[in-house]
C-alpha cells in the first residue's frame, strides 16, 4: 500500500500535480507533460487491480504505471500535433486558434463563414471546414463543442435562434465530412458570452462568431 502512494505522488509531481487536467493546462502546461503523469495515475490504479489478482499488487502498480506513462505521453503528444496541422492548414484563413486549458478553440468570425444574418454557410468556407475536419478525423477520442455567437443587436430571440443555427450549420458540415455526429454538440448562446465590447464596430464584428472547441481525449 505505501508503495502504491508512493507512486502516486511520484506521478503527480512528474505531470506537475496533475490531479486534474484542465487546470493543469491553464498555464500553458504542455498536453504530452499532462498525458504523462495522468497516465500514470490511472495506470498505477488498473495495475493495482491486476496485481491484487496475480498476489502482488504492488508491483502490479509500478507496471500499470509505467504503462499509462508512456499511453499518457503519447496520447498528449498526438494531440499537439494535430493542434500545429490545425495552425497550418489554417493559415491566413482569418480563424483564431486559442488554447482553453486543455482544449483548442477554432474560433471563426460570422462575417467569414456566414453572409450577413444567415445560418446557410459561405461557399468560400468550405475548404477551411474541410481542413478542419481532416484534422478532427485524426483524433477520434476527442469530442467537439460547436457554438454559435452574436452581438447584441436584434431581438434577442431572433439572435439565439441565429446562433443555435449556425452551430447547428458547422456541426453538420462536419459531419457530412466524414467527423462523427455522436461526438459533436452545439449550443447557441447570442450575445450572452462576448470576447469583445458591443459598443463599437469592431467590438461587435469580434462577438459574431462560431466556435468549435475541440476537448482533449482524456
Amino acid at each position: 500500500m505505501k508503495k502504491i502512494f508512493t507512486l502516486c505522488v511520484v506521478a503527480m509531481a512528474v505531470s506537475g500535480c496533475a490531479t486534474n487536467p484542465s487546470s493543469s493546462c491553464q498555464g500553458g502546461v504542455s498536453k504530452t507533460v499532462v498525458g504523462t503523469g495522468v497516465g500514470a495515475v490511472g495506470g498505477t490504479a488498473a495495475g493495482a487491480g491486476i496485481g491484487a489478482i496475480l498476489g502482488d499488487a504492488g508491483k502490479g502498480a509500478w507496471i500499470g504505471a509505467a504503462a499509462g506513462t508512456v499511453l499518457g505521453a503519447a496520447t498528449g503528444y498526438y494531440f499537439e500535433q494535430q493542434e500545429e496541422e490545425l495552425r497550418a492548414a489554417l493559415a491566413g484563413a482569418g480563424i483564431d486558434i486559442e488554447r482553453q486549458g486543455c482544449d483548442l478553440a477554432v474560433i471563426m468570425p460570422g462575417s467569414v463563414a456566414f453572409a450577413s444574418g444567415s445560418a446557410n454557410i459561405s461557399s468560400s468556407f468550405n475548404g477551411s471546414l474541410n481542413s478542419i475536419a481532416t484534422v478532427l478525423q485524426k483524433i477520434p477520442d476527442a469530442t467537439m463543442t460547436v457554438s454559435g455567437h452574436t452581438d447584441s443587436v436584434g431581438k434577442l430571440a431572433s439572435n439565439e435562434q441565429l446562433s443555435k443555427s449556425r452551430a447547428e450549420s458547422v456541426a453538420n458540415y462536419l459531419a457530412k465530412q466524414g467527423v462523427n455526429a455522436q461526438r459533436i454538440g452545439t449550443a447557441g448562446y447570442a450575445d450572452k458570452s462576448p470576447i469583445a465590447s458591443n459598443t463599437t464596430e469592431e467590438g461587435r464584428a469580434r462577438n459574431r462568431r462560431v466556435e468549435i472547441v475541440i476537448h482533449a481525449p482524456q
